[in-house]
Order: structure tokens, then sequence, then C-alpha cells
């Protein structure tokens, strides 16, 4: 009887085990139940388990990988930039100083426009307007006038104005090309002289044009320098001229023509032959072609002197002859002979540019502007063609 209790009893729990099971138990939980049922069944001689049994461990978790810490790269090696070729250095300092004339130009031009007063446009206007009898009344009255620059009127006593038109024989009803104006130096007298009765025309590069030119520079400044004034300047003419072509639309109708310290630049240029071309050209018969220019040493190589602004004399009146003008006279009013022609930046060491800054600037300053050449060349007229004599019968 005791045994069939003890069945029961074991049913009884393996019937809860398995109910409990179906409800979602865990089988650690289960162990303990079914263990017990069995040794309730056993009886009491079944001998223990030789270890105590232990619940059933969770599983493990699989380990989780943990980031390792990644070293950094090296950084590649940055190659050195390459070194500037010559010509990249010589455009940079190209470049550089053309800013830096920029700029000082801009402060110089704003100075002037501060002077241009009403008292100031109205003795322009009066200057402009009268009528000269001859050139050399005229250039007299223009040069005591106020409207002229004063750094420009500074340096008559190395330009002598008065003596060099007079030579050229600049008269106030012609029609005078003035090729490359440069800051308008001469602008300032030949412009008002030829504005009621003559035509001034001056040739420069456009302004327009690319604004890493000096030339274009060199335009625009000019172009500006016209407009402070419309009673001096109006009436002035302005020729683009290509620099590498040049070419004057003019022909056989032009008084003058005037080149005042150009030369070297159209030598340097390698345009002189073609200037001389379309000057010869332009001019009519008896024009003149009046020219001052830095003057280098006889025996100098004209196109190495160039580079440095001079130009021997012998050369330019040769290759001027060879274009079909004559030489007329030559004056040396423009003379210095303090000027030795070997500067370290050529004739731009000298006063007024001064290129060396403020070294030696004493030692310049007193030699002053250079030695130049003042050269007088005409046109003459195309021989006439003599009929021949007819033969005595």
């Amino acid at each position: 009887m005791a045994q069939a209790s003890k069945l029961s009893m074991v049913h009884r729990l393996l019937t809860l085990a398995l109910r409990a099971s179906e409800g979602g138990m865990k089988t650690r939980v289960l162990a303990p139940v079914v263990l017990g049922a069995l040794l309730l069944a056993c009886g009491d001689n079944a001998p223990p388990p030789s270890t105590p049994v232990q619940p059933m461990a969770p599983p493990s978790a699989a380990p989780v990988a943990q980031p390792v810490a990644s070293t950094p790269a090296a950084p590649a090696s940055v190659a050195a930039p390459a070194e500037p070729t010559p010509e990249e250095k010589k455009k940079a300092e190209a470049k550089k100083a053309l800013e830096e004339d920029r700029a000082k130009w801009d402060v110089s031009h704003k100075k002037e426009l501060e002077r241009w007063t009403a008292e100031l446009h109205a003795q322009a206007k009066t200057l402009a307007e009268k009528a000269y009898p001859t050139g050399h009344a005229a250039v007299a009255a223009i040069l005591a006038g106020k409207h002229r620059t004063p750094e420009h009127a500074a340096r008559d006593k190395f330009r002598h104005p008065q003596e060099t038109l007079d030579f050229f024989g600049v008269q106030p009803n012609m029609t005078v090309i003035d090729i490359g104006p440069g800051d308008g130096w001469y602008t300032e007298i030949l412009a008002p002289m030829l504005s009621k009765k003559g035509h001034y025309v001056a040739t420069g590069g456009d302004p327009n044009g690319p604004s890493d030119m000096r030339g274009t520079f060199y335009a625009q400044r000019f172009k500006s320098f016209t407009e402070t004034s419309p009673e001096l300047y109006g009436k002035v003419e302005m020729i683009v001229i290509d620099s590498k072509a040049p070419h004057l639309p003019q022909e056989g109708t032009v008084e003058m023509v005037l080149i005042m310290r150009g030369v070297h630049g159209m030598v340097n240029g390698g345009t002189w032959d073609l200037w001389l071309k379309e000057i010869t050209k332009a001019l009519k018969p008896n024009g003149v072609l009046g020219i001052e220019e830095h003057r280098a040493k006889a025996d100098a190589d004209p196109k190495e002197s160039a580079k440095k602004g001079y130009v021997p004399e012998k050369f330019v009146v040769d290759t001027v002859t060879a274009a079909g003008l004559t030489l007329d006279r030559k004056a040396e009013f423009n003379a210095n002979a303090k000027d030795t022609k070997d500067y370290p930046e050529g004739v731009w060491t000298l006063p007024p540019t001064y290129q060396l800054g403020d070294k030696e600037h004493d030692k310049y300053a007193a030699i002053g502007e250079s030695d130049r050449m003042t050269l007088r060349f005409v046109k003459k007229p195309a021989a006439a063609a003599v009929a021949p004599t007819p033969a005595k019968k």
C-alpha cells in the first residue's frame, strides 16, 4: 500500500511538471521536480548522487568584439613647390612693379584732381580759346599757365620746352602727332596751343586692354589725365596703336610728328622700321619729324643700349634717312655732359624716375636728366618730273 501511495505521488508530481513545462517554465526549474519524483519512486534505499546536482547555467553569450583603436596613418610627404623659372620670376616682378605704379599714380591723380578748382578751370579755358600769333608766343604763354602739373613744370630746366618746340617749328595751325605722350608732359603745352586752329593727335595703347599689361595702364593714365580738364584736352584725338604692328591712318596730311624720348622703346619692341614707314607716309611734303632721345655712347650697339634706354645718334640719323627723310638740323640744348650712361637701372636711374629709390638719390639728382639728342628731319617733296627738251630740227 505504501508503494502504491508513492507511485500515486510520483504521478502527480510528473503531471505538475508537465503542466509547468507547457506553461513556459524553464528547464532549470523543472529539473528538481523530476528528480524528486524519481527518488520517490526508487524508495529510501536508493543511493544518493555522488555529487550534488547544480542548476543548469544559462548559455554564455557570444563574446563581443571590442573596437581596436586604429593607428593613424603617417601623413603623405608633401613635395616642395618647384622653384619658379627665370621667366616666371620676371613676370612676377613685373606684376608687382605694375601694381606699385598703379597705387602711386592713384594717389598722385587724386591729389591732382583736388588742385583743379573752378578758378583753374576758367584759366585753362582762356588758354585753349586764345588765338596765338606764333608758336613761340603760344609756348611762352602756356608755360606760365597754372594748369601745368607742378612736377612737370619743375623739369623745364632739364627739358627746355621753349627752345625744343621753337627748334622743331611747331605752329598753332598745324596737325601734330605726338607718338606715345607718356603722362602728358608735352600734352600740357601742345594741346592748348593747337586747340583753336590746329589739331593735336596722341598715340597710345588701349585703355580697355588687359589690366595686367603696362600699355593698358599707360593708356588709362593718359585718358584720366585728359579728362581732368575738358577745356584743355577735350579736342585731343587718341589713336589706339597695336604695339606689334603700329599704323597711322593719316596719309600725307600731317605737318609734324614728334617722338619725345620714345625711340628706344620702338627699338626694344622691334618696330622702329615700321614706325618710320608709317610716319613717312603720314607726313605732308615738307612735313617735319622731331626727335628728342636719350643718347647712347657713339660705339654702342643700338639693340643693347636701347635696353638701358639709350640709342646712338648715328643709328637714329642713318635709319631715319634710309626711310626717306632728310636731316635738316640738330641742337644740343638738351645735352648733358654729366650723364655717364652706365647706371644699374639704365636711364631710369636718373630723374625723374629714380628707379633705385633713395639709394644714392643725391648723386643722381646732381647729374640731372639724361644726355639727349634733338634732331629735326624733313620730308622733301618728290622731285617733279622734268619734261625732255624737244630736239632741234
